[in-house]
């Protein structure tokens, strides 16, 4: 290589050089002007913590949320680590600045230190945030578990978070007037006593919400009545402070943990799982219409389906009952007869057996209760064989449909109090004109004197 011919090194080596020589004289520059020196310090602080804060968010998160669409989390955007990893993202610029405050040259040491302070009490904050997201994202992914309505954890997540956020409270206050932890720490003792009063209904909702879990008395989803508090409908949450109600009228009670173990409620789960929802209702039958049956009836009835064989089964019975009579116990009013009303519940109990919407495996009966002064009540007890309100209704209520309409073949009347129409209809006949014998007429021939 010729003499006057550089080579590459001998180029970097010079570029180098001059570079080193313009840093030397800004610095120099900048020594010489104290003021423009700090604000460049704090300028380019302030940038590098701009940059890697959007660093982190456009690399890191990025990068998450393609790893994200990759799984089934990208269906439930509540579930996402999004929002954790967003928060501790803000970590990073929070600690430049905690350590490049003390590079910025001519800065007061108090404006330092409280930066650092601040700085620290930024990042104990964001931290507990993120902590608490976690918490949120792993109770959203145990809610997806099948049988994850049979013990709920979110009342112990809540008491997590309390326990994170009152060590973050202390941790920040610490940073923040730049004392020892252990300080702030000393002197809860004697605040024990104000802390129990405070949290006095935190503490007895995580009781409750403990008794309630280990005891599986209410779950989410399952249908509760609690009149005291105007709740009856289905259990849509259950948290640490409160249970929430969706009623059957859309309404949502919300009612205290707490209340859940001191005032009793109904829980109609039993009755759901069981598959059969009861039937319990009365029919008040007119005691004037009760009667023993004749022989015409007891033929007419002989047409009934339901009935075939029961009434020549009851008169063979109450033949053989009547013939161990002697001769003087023989009369009518000694010996038993069929009633219009023992027919009319064994069609009902026969009725209902061959109901297709009738559980035939649980408690089936039709009996007669105490009469009252609206009639002799005739109880339907018995189970459909669905728990759905709609379907348990309809069956119900075309079960009396068909009672009520044949009540009459029997014999029978349903008991009703007079209505409007009832008296007017006396009225009109009370006040139809009495036609009056001509004997009693004054001057009639053969009138008594």
């Amino acid at each position: 290589m010729g003499p006057g011919i550089k080579s590459g090194d001998d180029v970097r080596a010079q570029k180098e050089y001059c570079m080193k020589e313009e840093f030397a004289q800004v610095v120099s520059w900048l020594e010489q002007h104290p003021l423009g020196y700090t604000l460049t310090a704090l300028s380019a602080l302030i940038v590098l913590a701009w940059l890697s804060n959007w660093v982190t968010r456009h690399i890191l998160l990025r990068g998450l949320r393609r790893l994200i669409r990759a799984t089934v989390l990208e269906k439930d955007r509540e579930l996402t680590p999004l929002a954790f990893v967003s928060r501790l993202s803000n970590v990073i610029p929070a600690l430049v600045v905690s350590i490049g405050i003390k590079a910025v040259p001519d800065l007061p040491a108090a404006l330092v230190a409280v930066v650092e302070n601040v700085s620290s009490a930024f990042i104990v904050l964001t931290v507990a945030l993120a902590l608490g997201d976690a918490l949120n994202l792993a109770n959203g992914l145990y809610q997806r578990r099948r049988n994850a309505h049979l013990r709920p954890i979110k009342g112990y997540v809540q008491v997590v978070k309390i326990v994170i956020y009152a060590i973050a409270a202390i941790l920040v206050v610490a940073s923040l007037i730049d004392r020892s932890p252990l300080i702030l720490l000393s002197g809860l003792g004697a605040m024990a006593a104000v802390l129990l009063l405070i949290f006095q209904d935190t503490l007895l909702s995580l009781v409750a919400s403990v008794q309630l879990s280990s005891n599986d008395m209410v779950r989410v989803g399952d249908w509760i009545e609690m009149p005291q508090l105007n709740a009856d409908g289905d259990v849509i949450d259950i948290a640490l402070h409160t249970v929430k109600v969706q009623n059957w009228d859309k309404t949502i009670t919300t009612i205290p943990t707490k209340r859940m173990i001191s005032d009793p409620f109904r829980n109609w789960r039993g009755m759901q799982e069981s598959g059969g929802r009861r039937i319990k209702r009365s029919m008040y039958v007119d005691q004037q219409s009760i009667r023993f049956l004749s022989d015409e009836e007891r033929s007419r009835l002989d047409r009934f389906a339901l009935l075939d064989g029961y009434l020549s089964a009851k008169e063979a019975e109450l033949e053989s009952w009547n013939v161990s009579l002697s001769g003087g116990e023989r009369d009518v009013v000694n010996r038993r007869r069929v009633t219009n009303i023992g027919t009319f519940r064994a069609y009902v109990e026969r009725y209902l057996r061959k109901h297709p919407g009738i559980h035939q495996e649980m408690t089936l009966m039709v009996r007669q209760l105490a009469p009252t002064s609206d009639g002799l009540p005739l109880e339907i007890y018995c189970f459909t064989n669905t728990t759905a309100w709609l379907a348990y209704e309809g069956i119900q209520s075309d079960i009396f449909d068909h009672l009520l309409a044949i009540l009459p073949e029997f014999g029978l009347r349903v008991f009703q109090h007079p209505s409007g129409a009832d008296m007017r209809a006396l009225g009109v006949s009370l006040s139809a004109p009495v036609p009056v014998p001509s004997a009693v007429l004054p001057g009639a021939q053969g009138s008594l004197s």
